[in-house]
């Protein structure tokens, strides 16, 4: 039987070297968006010529996406979205911030379903105190007009406990009432799927403050100069953990169980790529205007009773703008 061999590089060597690469993708990125902010720039000029671009990108979302929108989300992002904007705020005006920290705002003209014009959402990158990493927010406030509220009070609701925990400094807490309150609503209504309850999402575990994460990456940075000098780290408290685990788990009282998915979609992918999704609604619309040509009266009849979506609301839109002006406008998108 052949002998076990005791591997020279221990876990903890592997993880020193995995931390390296992701330093370096962090520094990557930090230079792909210094050099690529003029361009985003120009691409914003560009495209704020051509009439519904935004809506029909949004028609080409991801599945990741596209199952979060709903025929009223739909003629919401038809009719009124103007512009879409990423950014990094921790890497604005220079700052050698963390590139993993990204900023989505949707621009709405005058609409019926609420007030607001921007809608702006930030997702920071942040590590808790038991080292666990990943992406937070905060929930963003939408004045819906009277009876147009497509998230039913679930994003209200989540920004009143983020509230009543601020105010008792502790965002762990079960004991507010508000806590409570949004359980009942996620539990009543859990199964909205208005890509707008995505404004209330506050995290796939629990929040962790800035101040939180600072002290967190303190102590992270010691610890791993420690085993760079080759010191041995401490062994994890995993009674501890487990005594913990309930109170950094607020799953009950997520009101949207995709958020962060959608939010790296947008940035990651929808981004970056606006312009080759566009050129794909053209595409996709050259055989779609085929495809129309061979149905009869009954298949268009049929047609008209599929649930509203962007394309069709683009299209109503876009032939409203060549009546009145004369000119062709864009081609619509279809998938």
């Amino acid at each position: 039987m052949a002998e076990v061999e005791v591997a020279p590089v221990s876990y903890e060597d592997l993880a020193l070297i995995e931390e390296e690469f992701a330093e370096v993708d962090d520094e990557i990125q930090r230079k792909q968006h210094e050099l690529s902010k003029p361009l985003y720039a120009k691409r914003a000029e560009a495209v704020s010529k051509i009439p519904n671009f935004w809506p029909l990108v949004m028609e080409q979302a991801p599945m990741e996406i596209e199952d979060y929108i709903t025929p009223l989300d739909s003629a919401i992002f038809a009719e009124h979205l103007t512009n879409l904007t990423v950014t990094r705020p921790e890497l604005e005006e220079g700052k050698s911030g963390n590139p993993k920290t990204f900023s989505i705002k949707f621009e709405f003209s005058e609409n019926e379903y609420f007030e607001d014009k921007v809608l702006e959402k930030t997702f920071w990158h942040r590590r808790a105190a038991d080292d666990w990493v990943g992406l937070v927010s905060e929930p963003v406030k939408i004045h819906w007009k009277k009876g147009k509220d497509s998230t039913d009070g679930l994003t209200n609701a989540a920004l009143a406990l983020f509230e009543a925990r601020k105010k008792v400094g502790d965002f762990k807490s079960h004991a507010v009432p508000e806590y409570k309150a949004l359980e009942k609503k996620v539990e009543a209504n859990g199964g909205n799927t208005s890509f707008f309850t995505w404004f209330g999402w506050v995290s796939n575990r629990r929040y962790v403050t800035a101040e939180e994460s600072e002290k967190a990456n303190k102590e992270y940075a010691q610890r791993k100069a420690a085993r760079k000098g080759g010191e041995k780290p401490d062994a994890p408290l995993v009674e501890k953990q487990e005594e913990e685990d309930d109170e950094e788990d607020d799953s009950m009282v997520e009101v949207h169980a995709a958020g962060e998915e959608i939010a790296v979609t947008i940035s990651d992918e929808m981004w970056p790529n606006a312009i080759k999704l566009f050129v794909q609604a053209q595409e996709a619309e050259d055989i779609s205007d085929i495809d129309m040509e061979e149905f009869d009266d009954e298949e268009i009849d049929a047609a008209e009773d599929e649930p509203v979506d962007i394309r069709s609301l683009v299209q109503s839109t876009e032939k409203r703008s060549r009546d009145s002006s004369g000119a062709p406008p864009p081609k619509k998108a279809k998938k």
